[in-house]
């Protein structure tokens, strides 16, 4: 895939939903363009409030920093070459799992997809599922 559409976010957030409903998590699924900004939303019934924003987050930390979130996490502990940026772009970059980046076929991000209300491992597993979508169309 080269470019990330209405469409094809639809099917990303599609793909996401399903996957949370098989492992019986509600979640919020956001999906996001090169610029961070978004462009599909859904939040499940009787997923938390607060993965609103989480979700739409990841999706934007994904995106900002060509990195999953899970790697943010990484990257940004203390002693770390990147401690703190958790608290840069107005508290946006979110530092645990479930933000990825969606790449086209020449590796360069074309947006992300941003899943919270589970753990943060339930929520990488979502977006994968997202992103395998993206992949496929």
């Amino acid at each position: 895939m080269s470019k990330l559409t209405l469409d094809t976010a639809k099917e990303i957030v599609d793909a996401a939903e399903r996957r949370a409903a098989e492992i019986d998590v509600p979640m919020c699924i956001a999906v996001a363009d090169e610029g961070g900004n978004l462009v599909a939303f859904h939040r499940m019934d009787g997923a938390l409030l607060a993965s609103i924003d989480i979700a739409r987050n990841k999706a934007y930390s994904s995106v900002a920093l060509e990195m999953e979130t899970q790697t943010i996490q990484e990257v940004s502990q203390p002693g770390e070459s990147l401690y703190g940026l958790g608290t840069t772009n107005d508290g946006r970059i979110v530092t645990f799992g479930g933000g990825l980046p969606l790449e086209d076929d020449d590796g360069t991000v074309v947006g992300g997809v941003g899943v919270s209300g589970g753990s943060a491992d339930e929520d990488v597993d979502v977006a994968e599922a997202g992103v395998d979508a993206f992949d496929r169309s």
